[in-house]
C-alpha cells in the first residue's frame, strides 16, 4: 500500500506542498507546463538551501494582475481549465474548503465572497499543481502528523489577524486536525490548510512501513528551524489492518456491579469500540475497579460524558489517537441440528492479509439466544458452534 507521509513541523503553504511532491517525483515537466496554462502565470522550480537541508522552491510568477474574483467566478473559471477530470474536481474541492471557511470566518455569504490572496492566479497554480502532483504519484492514503501554524500575528485584507488566521483554524476544526503554534509568524496558510484537509487525513506519527522517497519543500520564511515541508512516500506494512482509537480510564471506588453491567450495554450504543473492567486495589486497600473504554477520536468526549454521569466520577484520563493494528475480518454463519430444530449461529473470522484464518468465534448474542430457546448450557452451544466453523472454514 503506498503512501504519502506529511510532517509540517515549520508549517505547510500551496507553495510548499507542491514544491514537497516535486521532489517526491511527481513529473514535474507536466505540471509546471499545465499549472502555466491553466492560470496564466510562469512557474519556476529551483533546488534551495533552507538550514542545511536541500529542498525545492515554486515560485509562481504572475503576468498580468486580476481583479480579486468571487467564489463562483473561480469555479466557473476552473470548470473550463483543459484538465484531467479527476484534477479539476479535486481542485474545485479545495477552494470550496476555502471558500466555506472564509464565508463563515468573515460572516459574507458565498455570493458575496470575494477571494483576496487565495483567489489570485499563483494561488489557482499551488492547487492546479499540487492536484496534478498527487494524480502524478497516485497514493492509496495521504498522513498528516500535527501542523505547526507558528504564531504573532499577520496582516491581510482583511486587516491585521491572529496566527492561525481565521479561516485556517475554522479548516483545522472543521476536519479536526491537530495543531500547536511555535513560531512568531504565520506557518499555515489557508491554501495549505485546505489542500491538506482535502488530501490527507491526521495521524499521530509515522506508520509502520518502508520509506521510498523524501522530498522537502521549502517555504519562504527565515525561522531558526528549516522552513520546509517534509514528505515521505511510503510502502506501508500490510501485516493487519490499521486505525486509531482514544483510550479513555477511570478508577471507580463507589460503583455497584448493576452499574456496570449497565454501562456494558449503554457505551457500546453510544459508539464504543470495547468496554472492559478490571479490579483495582485502591489506596487505604479499598477494593475498586479499572474501566477502560476504546473510542472513535470524535466519540471520546461524549462517552466520557456519560461515564460521568452514570458513575460520578470526577475525572477520566484519555489517551489521544494511540494506533492500533486490527486483522482482516469477516463475517459468516453455520448450522447444526439441535433436537429437531437447526441452530443458525454467526462467526466472525479473523485473516492475515495472505489469507491465512486466524481465528474463528461464534457470536455470543446468537448462541445466548438459542441456549435460552433450548435450554443447553451457553458454553455447550458455543462450543458446538466454533467446532461447526472449524470443520466447514478451517481447512479452506
Amino acid at each position: 500500500m503506498k503512501a504519502i507521509f506529511f510532517d509540517p513541523f515549520s508549517g505547510a503553504a500551496g507553495d510548499m506542498i507542491l514544491a514537497s511532491l516535486l521532489d517526491l517525483g511527481a513529473d514535474q515537466e507536466r505540471i509546471v507546463q499545465t499549472a502555466e496554462s491553466a492560470a496564466g502565470v510562469a512557474v519556476t522550480v529551483t533546488p534551495v538551501s533552507k538550514k542545511g537541508i536541500r529542498a525545492l522552491k515554486v515560485h509562481v510568477q504572475v503576468r498580468n494582475q486580476t481583479r480579486q474574483r468571487s467564489f463562483f467566478e473561480l469555479m466557473e473559471q476552473i470548470e473550463g481549465m483543459a484538465l484531467p477530470e479527476r484534477v479539476r474536481k479535486n481542485a474545485a474541492c479545495v477552494f470550496e474548503i476555502l471558500a466555506d471557511a472564509e464565508s463563515a470566518a468573515h460572516g459574507e455569504p458565498l455570493e458575496r465572497l470575494h477571494f483576496h490572496e487565495i483567489g489570485q492566479d499563483d494561488a489557482i497554480a499551488d492547487v492546479i499543481g499540487s492536484c496534478l502532483a498527487f494524480e502524478d504519484l497516485d497514493p492509496d492514503e495521504v498522513l498528516c502528523t500535527p501542523i505547526n501554524v507558528g504564531g504573532g500575528l499577520i496582516h491581510s485584507a482583511h486587516g491585521t489577524l491572529p496566527v492561525p488566521s481565521p479561516a485556517t483554524l475554522r479548516i483545522l476544526t472543521r476536519f479536526g486536525f491537530p495543531f500547536y503554534g511555535n513560531g512568531n509568524r504565520e506557518l499555515l496558510t489557508p491554501t495549505g490548510a485546505a489542500l491538506l484537509a482535502h488530501f490527507a487525513r491526521p495521524a499521530a506519527g509515522f506508520p509502520l512501513g518502508k520509506s521510498v522517497s523524501a522530498g522537502y519543500g521549502a517555504g519562504d520564511s527565515e525561522t531558526e528551524q528549516p522552513n520546509v515541508l517534509r514528505s515521505v512516500l511510503m510502502e506501508l506494512s500490510s501485516a493487519f489492518g490499521e486505525d486509531r482509537v482514544d483510550i479513555l480510564e477511570t478508577n471507580l471506588d463507589d460503583v455497584s456491579g448493576q452499574v456496570l453491567g449497565h454501562l456494558f450495554e449503554r457505551l457500546p450504543a453510544l459508539g464504543a469500540k470495547d468496554v472492559s473492567v478490571s479490579p483495582l486495589t485502591m489506596k487505604k486497600g479499598r477494593p475498586g475497579h479499572l474501566l477502560r473504554v476504546l473510542a472513535e477520536p470524535d466519540k471520546s468526549q461524549a462517552l466520557a460524558l456519560e461515564i460521568m454521569k452514570q458513575t460520578g466520577t470526577l475525572g477520566i484520563r484519555i489517551l489521544p489517537s494511540v494506533q492500533r493494528f486490527t486483522a482482516q475480518r469477516s463475517f459468516r454463519s453455520v448450522s447444526f441440528p439441535l433436537g429437531e430444530e437447526e441452530a443458525r449461529i454467526g462467526i466472525k473470522a479473523a485473516f492475515s492479509p495472505d489469507g491465512r484464518l486466524l481465528n474463528l468465534s461464534a457470536e455470543y448474542e446468537d448462541c445466548r439466544q438459542v441456549a435460552e430457546k433450548t435450554g443447553l448450557p451457553l458454553r455447550e452451544i458455543l462450543r458446538r458452534a466454533e467446532e461447526q466453523a472449524w470443520r466447514t472454514f478451517g481447512e479452506k
